[in-house]
């Protein structure tokens, strides 16, 4: 009988190696065809796609190409179908096989007319995806049972430009290198241009057909162009991405579907993108967009969709609020529902920053501060009336007694906050706080978090940035890219022995190591005046005048300083502004009065942060009323205003907004700022650079 079972294994592991033997010779044959076709000059993606379709139809078995010859057709296949960026293809083509690009272009969508490519947010996401589940080596089994990726689809950027082709529209290539007041001018006509525009007929069967096959689950329409997310240029929140409750009929659908593309489309073409690339010698390239589409991660509870947590995650860790944290182990910054709260500046609302190396310490000191400076609102998907919709947290784990409430929150005790002990405990959710402080302490999600960086970081060779949803126990994600770091200096020594008349700030929070030298003007935004401002009306205007000043000032070197939370979308919390309004400036004071905690400094991880990092702006919080912080505001007050004689159509404003030449009002010193991230150290004085 032994003799027997023995002769069976044999024969089956003959068979077996037998087949590998067989199916290697065949992938070869139809290997060497598909190495042909895709290195041919002018071969079509349909032809392309058709020989590496024959060569996948061959089942992959353990012998494989050997890694030389398929190294090069993998760099191929990238280059045509997912980047062109050589440093994204020198880390790809060791991760991605010709097999993951054939499963990819299942899920593809594109012309017949014209080539494109997926873009860069869909590429870092999909390089993500397989370095930590790799195709043909040893797999994590925590990695592999608990990460993912959404449910994703792409329509590469071959379909913008035939949209273009179609509508003639090929004068708007030229906007590009038009000034910026003529760009924002032309754009609301564009926007009107593009919304009567169509796409051809069979692009449009193509919407259609996807529609029919997606069904009616939430989808996020994510922008991917040709540079978005590439190394050393991330492009952080500049384009256009739309959500869409993808809910009624087929008619219905495929409409609100075709806006929201249009919508990711046309941003290409808006301010803001135009001068980042202007700003990093980019204007000259061809940017095409093309559009990530992907199931929205989460659940339906009643109206609402959303995930249980949104964030974003850094394997390196700039926000080190004290020495005791390891920066090299990384951060994350998470919110309750949809990621959006996590990338944005929003107010009096705050996310959990975690330092994963030591993920229970909390820049906040005591109860009261944890209540001040936590997650307010969360941002749902409203799948009745198909829009984003802002409620309370309190309100939201009320009305959907989410199941996972228990990891999220801590309750308050008469000024005491613990969380919950048990899952059955019942939960005072009126009294509660999202602290995550349960998600922390009693799930895998930090030493996840902190392995999947690990590996990242790894394989790109440099720190990077993860958005990220959790969700049912798992981890999704998103999107991964370079982290922009701030070059900061291996050492600052402040200079003493400063007399205290030429002081003019001093501040000791979310200091970063840096040296300005010899600021010429400084334009001041007056926290108390602009605080008196009663309109909403009133307050936009105050960042449109920063703007402008911001493109007076541009060859200058010059200063901002203002209330709160500059680029926050709450106009109460400080001034809207975006990346075109502050482009220019050296350093960026943010300016609390009566503020005992953190707030400025929590912006680490937003898209404005990034902007900051990589326009080499030196971010400085100043608390002026906190003991030891020295502040002149006499200074900003009383030297005069040349606001009105920069911008005479802006003097309505001098009393808000002050234009101050500082070498007129010091007998020639310029203001220096030296920033110490070892001691949490800063002072701004006026002296001479040397």
């Amino acid at each position: 009988m032994q003799t027997s079972r023995l002769g069976l294994i044999l024969t089956f592991a003959g068979g077996h190696e037998m087949d590998n033997h067989i199916n290697l010779a065949r992938k070869q044959e139809r290997f060497q065809n598909l190495s042909k076709i895709v290195n041919m000059e002018g071969a079509t993606s349909r032809t392309i796609r058709q020989a590496l379709k024959e060569f996948c139809a061959i089942p992959q078995g353990d012998l494989h190409i050997s890694p030389t010859e398929a190294e090069g057709v993998r760099v191929a296949l990238i280059d045509h179908f997912i980047s062109s960026q050589l440093p994204f293809i020198r880390i790809a083509k060791n991760h991605i096989t010709i097999r993951d690009i054939d499963e990819m272009l299942d899920h593809a969508f594109w012309s017949t007319r014209r080539p494109g490519k997926i873009g860069g947010k869909a590429a870092g996401m999909l390089l993500a995806y397989k370095i930590i589940l790799p195709r043909l080596s040893e797999r994590d089994p925590e990695l592999e049972d608990r990460v993912a990726i959404p449910e994703s689809y792409y329509f590469d950027s071959g379909i913008l430009s035939d949209f273009i082709d179609y509508n003639g529209l090929h004068h708007f290539h030229s906007l590009k290198f038009k000034s910026l007041e003529d760009i924002e001018q032309e754009y609301s006509s564009i926007i009107e241009l593009f919304d009567k525009s169509s796409f051809p007929p069979d692009i449009v069967n193509q919407f259609r057909r996807f529609l029919e096959l997606i069904g009616e689950h939430p989808l996020i329409l994510r922008s991917s162009s040709l540079l978005e997310d590439n190394f050393g240029f991330a492009f952080s929140g500049k384009y256009e991405s739309v959500f869409l409750a993808n809910q009624g009929n087929s008619e219905k659908r495929l409409q609100d579907f075709i806006r929201g593309l249009k919508r990711v489309h046309m941003s290409t073409l808006a301010p803001t993108p135009i001068l980042y690339r202007r700003d990093h010698n980019l204007l000259d390239f061809d940017e095409k967009m093309s559009v990530l589409v992907q199931k929205v991660v989460g659940r339906r509870f009643g109206d609402y969709f959303f995930p249980f947590i949104g964030g974003v995650a850094f394997s390196h860790n700039a926000y080190h609020w004290t020495p005791r944290i390891r920066k090299e182990q990384g951060l994350v910054r998470l919110v309750l529902g949809l990621g959006t709260r996590a990338v944005e500046r929003l107010g009096q609302d705050y996310p959990r920053m975690i330092a994963l190396s030591h993920p229970s310490l909390r820049p906040e000191m005591g109860a009261e501060q944890i209540m001040k400076y936590s997650q307010k609102m969360v941002d749902v998907l409203n799948l009745r009336t198909g829009n984003l919709e802002t409620l309370s947290c309190g309100d939201l784990l009320e009305k959907t007694r989410h199941p996972d409430s228990y990891f999220a929150v801590s309750v308050n005790h008469e000024g005491h906050l613990a969380a919950p002990l048990f899952k059955t405990s019942e939960i005072d959710l009126k009294q509660s706080v999202v602290t995550f402080e349960n998600l922390i302490t009693k799930t895998p999600f930090t030493s996840l978090i902190k392995k999947v960086l690990q590996k990242l970081e790894q394989a790109y060779g440099h720190p990077i940035d993860m958005e990220l949803a959790w969700d049912a126990d798992r981890l999704y994600i998103l999107q991964c890219r370079f982290l922009p770091l701030r070059e900061e200096l291996d050492e600052v020594s402040l200079p003493r022995n400063i007399p205290r008349e030429r002081l003019l700030f001093s501040n000791d929070q979310g200091v970063s190591s840096s040296i300005v030298k010899d600021v010429e003007y400084l334009v001041y935004v007056d926290p108390r005046a602009y605080e008196r401002l009663t309109t909403y009306e009133e307050r936009i205007a105050i960042g449109r005048v920063v703007g402008r000043l911001n493109r007076i000032l541009e060859t200058k070197r010059y200063g901002l300083l203002g209330p709160g939370r500059w680029g926050t979308n709450d106009v109460n919390a400080g001034v809207k502004i975006g990346y075109g309004d502050i482009n220019r400036t050296l350093i960026l004071g943010e300016i609390a009065f009566g503020e005992e905690g953190s707030a400025a400094t929590l912006s680490y991880g937003t898209h404005f942060f990034n902007d900051l990092v990589e326009a080499r702006i030196v971010p400085i919080a100043i608390y002026s009323d906190q003991p030891g912080t020295v502040f002149n505001e006499d200074f900003f007050l009383q030297s005069p205003n040349l606001l009105g004689s920069l911008a005479p159509d802006l003097q309505g404003y001098a009393s808000i907004v002050r234009v101050i030449h500082v070498p007129s009002c010091t007998g020639g010193l310029m203001l220096q700022v030296f920033q110490d991230s070892r001691k949490q150290k800063g002072i701004g004085f006026f002296g001479t650079s040397g």
